[in-house]
């Protein structure tokens, strides 16, 4: 194959897509650049995310591995214990199965879509 594509963005499936670019503007520290009821977008540096509504959107349950997980974004942090109090206080939850020990935690956004808060690779 000798066409290769650039990635123009990532759309994800919401229920709430202007509190889910909300959520995901403020965890990241990006802009807000579209908002409306059936699709919002948050950017930076030219990358963007993109928020769709889907009627009778369910998220995925945690940890329940026969059902299809649809994605999971990873977070860098630089601290991720002052990254979880402050990404709870944004509306994310915390399920109580945690497989990453140490390494990273796995949070639920205001919709149910699972994330992981990873501590920033040093070097």
């Amino acid at each position: 194959m000798t066409v290769h594509a650039d990635l123009a963005m990532v759309n994800l499936d919401s229920s709430d897509p202007v509190a889910h670019a909300g959520f995901y503007a403020r965890a990241l520290g990006w802009e807000v650049t579209h908002s409306q009821a059936e699709y919002a977008m948050i950017s930076k540096d030219g990358t963007s995310i993109g928020f769709g509504l889907v009627d009778g959107y369910a998220p995925p349950a945690w940890p329940d591995e026969a059902a299809g997980k649809r994605y999971h974004l990873d977070l860098h942090v630089d601290d991720p214990a002052v990254a979880e109090k402050e990404l709870l206080a944004a509306g994310a939850t915390k399920p109580e199965f945690q497989p990453g020990g140490e390494r990273w935690t796995v949070l639920l956004d205001p919709i149910g879509q699972p994330f992981c808060v990873c501590p920033r690779p040093q070097g």
